[in-house]
């Protein structure tokens, strides 16, 4: 692998950090009254997303949608079976709950995102519309109408916002 592949593959991680940073960044300021400073977030956050897609261009990352989709399965594949097991471990024998809990829901929505991928690769030109809805808590995503619980987290329908 050459350098600048490893320069942008880098690049485009921290770029990518940093734009869901902001945006955390972003609501905790709305949260606390500062509006204009959440605005700054925000635009900070877009800029880095624009940064992150041009490394991944640079890098020959984005491909046809059947291939975009077959790597999205491949990774979220990984996570549930390869990366989120022994993070969950971890955070368990080191008594850190609030770590476990997020990476065991994580570990589920990633599961979730692997079968919604395969099904749409399944049926892709079919151009069937359906609308998914994300859980504010946990991610968890799902088809059609959120359901009354959250069966991840527990949240109500409310804290789910559908995606456009």
């Amino acid at each position: 692998m050459s350098q600048t592949l490893k320069d942008l593959q880098e690049a485009f991680a921290g770029e990518s950090q940093a734009n869901r940073k902001y945006l955390a960044f972003a609501k905790k300021a709305e949260e606390e009254g500062y509006p204009q400073i959440a605005k700054l977030f925000r635009a900070a956050a877009e800029a880095e997303t624009v940064h992150a897609h041009n490394h991944l261009r640079a890098m020959g990352g984005i491909k046809s949608t059947k291939e975009n989709l077959e790597s999205a399965i491949k990774g979220e594949t990984y996570e549930f079976e390869s990366m989120y097991p022994p993070f969950i471990a971890n955070a368990k024998v080191e008594g850190k709950t609030d770590a476990e809990r997020s990476f065991i829901w994580a570990n589920e929505v990633e599961k979730i995102h692997a079968r919604l991928y395969k099904k749409a690769l399944d049926e892709i030109g079919k151009n069937a519309s359906v609308d998914y809805y994300v859980c504010g808590l946990c991610g968890n995503t799902v088809e059609g109408e959120p359901p009354d619980k959250c069966p991840i987290c527990g949240a109500s329908k409310q804290r789910f916002k559908k995606i456009d």
